[in-house]
């Protein structure tokens, strides 16, 4: 399956949540990454004052982190929200959410680096999953839990 931040039926989520079908990075889909990848480095490198690239989160949106502290500033966001609670979620579900998710950072609009899609779905085609808590995080769904 190519992944192109398009709509993905039943059917397709099925065969690659619990039949294994490989998945991958459209060449779409990869221009559209890369750019959105290019303005977050542009705006770090001018330091225009962006919510969660160079502020906190929530009720600390108006505190400003220094240049200097913004690779810390992602590392305790992804820690902050790296757990749950409750039994781990099937297999099938899991790869469900992780199809989802790379095909909605296929749209391009995160500022995230290409690698992170093709690590999804390299993770996907080798049958490679984490466990995932039933009960996540609630400000991200669980996505990041």
């Amino acid at each position: 399956m190519e992944l192109k931040g398009e709509q993905i039926s039943l059917v397709e989520l099925a065969a690659v949540a619990l039949g294994g079908e490989a998945v991958h990075v459209s060449s779409i889909a990869r221009p559209r990454i890369l750019a959105a990848r290019k303005l977050i480095e542009e705006i770090v490198a001018r330091d225009v004052v962006t919510y969660g690239v160079n502020t906190g989160f929530g009720k600390l949106s108006d505190v400003r982190i220094p240049h200097a502290e913004l690779h810390q500033l992602q590392l305790n966001l992804i820690r902050s929200h790296a757990c749950g609670i409750g039994n781990p979620l099937s297999e099938g579900e899991v790869r469900a959410m992780m199809l989802l998710r790379a095909n909605v950072l296929a749209l391009g609009m995160s500022g995230l680096r290409c690698e992170v899609v093709e690590l999804l779905c390299e993770m996907l085609n080798r049958g490679v999953h984490p466990v995932v808590p039933e009960k996540g995080s609630p400000a991200l769904c669980g996505e990041l839990s």
